[in-house]
């Protein structure tokens, strides 16, 4: 239960970082975060071309699959303690 609350911990300290990260950064937020959440991404890809972002995104959680929910934390954890430093 220690890892879901140090989990828990760095999700709240993500929306506090000194400075907002660049976008490949915040993909790799999104995805460890959404892996560690909701495990292997679901459902279809976006089919609109000119939809980047949601494009981004579900590619950057589809990279994540087969890693367990636990692994994912533990990096989201180092990703954010790395961002604060």
């Amino acid at each position: 239960m220690e890892l879901q609350q140090s989990f828990e911990q760095a999700v709240a300290e993500s929306k506090t970082l000194p400075q907002k990260p660049d976008n490949e950064t915040l993909l790799s937020l999104y995805s460890l975060y959404k892996q560690s959440t909701d495990g292997d991404v679901s459902g279809e890809a976006p089919t609109n071309p000119f939809d980047f972002v949601s494009k981004a995104k579900y590619n950057a959680w589809s990279a994540q699959k087969g890693k367990s929910k636990e692994q994912a934390m533990e990096e989201y954890i180092a990703l954010v303690t790395k961002l604060k430093s």
